[in-house]
């Protein structure tokens, strides 16, 4: 009865209807013409569905928003997914079971090509680093965590190398176009030479670890993780920002890195279970063809009529005219 092709809208007419169980059990006694009070199994299943669906509405929230958060958010949540799934496609209701399956096929698909570089985003959260990654892993699949702890300790540092690359290589264009510039005296001040100083004392610490063999991913992963309970509300752009100096190819790593949207895709499509009119193997269907396509879906499952349903035909038609000349 409810919106066949819009789950989101299932999960919130379901949570709602579950806090009010024992009121619809009391209209049913006071009124005997009230003959749809659901059974206790049908509250059980109604229960469980709001269990499995939670999650998913939480995070497609979350990711497909108007404000789209840093990618460091995205793995730990997609994590989630997995354990979700893997944990209902072994239940025993048989409806969650056949839809949790579907899904996970689904998921194993994207997931094994995108797991990498979400990991890598949640790797330059200073409250995860790997401990979070390989508890992760450990919790999916013990037997082969350390095999993928290992590809992708080794794919961060190929990807931070390619950033040291790039660097090293902008410093070499702008030393020679300084050396062919005339020296110029610098006067101090008595507090400048007290910092210009200091700032040899931190060329020397940056100097020594450069000898001891260890890069800035080094450094950073070294250091002790922020505890998430005092930083719940972490700004890791911010956080990445004030470590420019120290970490100034890591930092500019974890800029490209933090700011990759998940998707964006707004969250009415990705709820939807609608087919789409455009596919991969209808990429190249003439506009008329898709004003066919619309109007034989909406006389297939029907569509309820506004008050400005007129004034919106009529802008659908001029579009599909412009459409067609374009084409023509």
């Amino acid at each position: 009865m409810d919106v066949p092709t819009r789950w989101n809208s299932t999960y919130v007419m379901l949570d709602s209807a579950i806090k009010y169980k024992r009121a619809f059990g009391c209209l049913a006694i006071r009124d005997r013409n009230y003959v749809h009070c659901p059974l206790d199994d049908e509250w059980n299943r109604v229960a469980k569905m709001c269990e499995f669906l939670k999650p998913f509405f939480v995070m497609t929230n979350l990711i497909s928003g108007s404000t789209y958060p840093t990618s460091n958010r995205y793995f730990m949540q997609v994590w989630k997914i997995e354990s979700l799934l893997r944990e209902f496609v072994v239940c025993d209701d048989l409806v969650i079971k056949e839809m949790a399956s579907k899904m996970m096929t689904k998921f194993s698909k994207y997931w094994h090509d995108y797991c990498e570089i979400l990991a890598i985003g949640a790797i330059l959260d200073p409250r995860m680093k790997f401990e979070a990654i390989q508890f992760a892993y450990r919790k999916i699949e013990p037997s082969t965590s350390e095999k993928t702890i290992s590809a992708l300790r080794k794919k961060i540092y190929e990807l931070f190398d390619e950033y040291e690359k790039v660097k090293s290589n902008e410093s070499n264009v702008s030393s020679s176009n300084v050396s062919l510039l005339p020296p110029q005296q610098i006067s101090y001040t008595d507090d400048e030479q007290v910092l210009d100083t200091f700032d040899e004392y931190v060329d020397y610490l940056s100097q020594n670890a450069s000898a001891n063999g260890k890069s800035e991913l080094d450094l950073y992963l070294e250091e002790g993780n922020l505890d998430p309970k005092f930083h719940e509300k972490l700004d890791v752009l911010a956080y990445w920002r004030d470590r420019r100096d120290r970490y100034p190819n890591l930092s500019q790593m974890a800029y490209d890195v933090l700011s990759i949207p998940i998707t964006t895709v707004a969250s009415e499509s990705a709820f939807s279970l609608g087919s789409r009119v455009l596919t991969k193997y209808r990429s190249t269907i003439l506009p008329e063809n898709v004003e066919l396509l619309i109007l034989t879906q909406n006389w297939l499952h029907g569509f309820e009529e506004l008050d400005g349903d007129k004034v919106d035909m009529k802008r659908e038609e001029i579009v599909i005219d412009f459409s067609v000349q374009d084409s023509n």
